[in-house]
């Protein structure tokens, strides 16, 4: 068994379209784990709304490890120590706030504690992100945002007015920002130095592994650098066919327990 490391999505990959981890996904990563494989959760949401999949999981433990925001926090699942923290700067928030309503599409931040908005007429997309991630919404004008700590920013509209505006968006915020549409509904802004595949890498290059002892396993654009930076990527037979054309191995769709046939195909076997 040489991989020791496998990074996995949340949405469409770990969780099938109910929202549940299936039980041969539960026993395949308790089997991994047991073996001495890190099962590393990466994902878009906060912290917050990765806790209880964590506990559903046995991944609180000393050695464990979690990657929220894109990338843009890795933390120690047992003591909450972080490993890598990038958040946004306030200019940086207020010249994104300015930008949604120039481009005309609902807006929020986020930070560890909440989902902030300036939007007056929250948008139904901020309140499902809410109910998503178990995150409090609070309205503040960008005035009240200058002692928020943001780790990232999402456009969320109706997906065809989201992709109006990401036609619209000036090719200077793709310079400085990390910019991924994670969802057909959801565009997510980042610090620069921000992905999912430099968290995978900072956090393999930590545990003294190799690109080729490393794993991923994904299904959506989001997840495009860190499968990029593992030496065995895995695209879920759902995942978009862009993703697909980088995998070194397609494994079943997230219904089918897609997670599990990875674990035990090409980690366990």
């Amino acid at each position: 068994m040489s991989i020791k490391l496998v990074a996995v999505d949340i949405d469409g990959t770990l969780l099938n379209n109910k929202r549940e981890i299936t039980p041969d996904v539960f026993a395949a990563i308790q089997e991994a784990k047991k073996e001495g494989v890190k099962i590393v959760i990466a994902t878009g949401r906060p912290i917050a709304g990765v806790t209880n999949l964590l506990e559903e999981l046995n991944l609180r433990n000393h050695g464990d490890y979690v990657i929220t925001f894109n990338g843009g926090l890795v933390q120690d699942t047992a003591t909450g120590e972080a490993l890598v923290k990038e958040p946004l700067a306030y200019d940086d928030y207020l010249d994104i706030e300015l930008l949604s309503r120039k481009l005309g599409v609902h807006m929020h931040a986020i930070t560890k504690e909440g989902i902030y908005t300036a939007n007056r007429n929250i948008g139904k997309y901020t309140v499902h992100e809410a109910s998503l991630v178990n995150m409090p919404v609070y309205y503040r004008t960008p005035e009240e945002m200058v002692d928020k700590e943001i780790v990232k920013i999402m456009m969320i509209d109706e997906p065809d007015i989201l992709a109006t505006a990401i036609a619209n968006i000036p090719d200077s915020f793709y310079q400085h920002y990390t910019i991924v549409r994670s969802r057909p509904f959801y565009l997510e802004l980042m610090n620069k130095k921000v992905s999912k595949g430099t968290a995978v890498a900072h956090l393999a290059q930590k545990l003294g592994l190799s690109k080729d002892e490393t794993m991923a396993i994904g299904d959506e654009e989001n997840d495009r650098t860190m499968l990029e930076a593992v030496g065995n990527p895995v695209v879920m037979e759902n995942g978009i066919p862009e993703l697909k054309k980088i995998a070194k191995y397609i494994t079943k769709s997230n219904d089918d327990s897609g997670v599990a046939y990875a674990i035990k195909k090409w980690v366990l076997d």
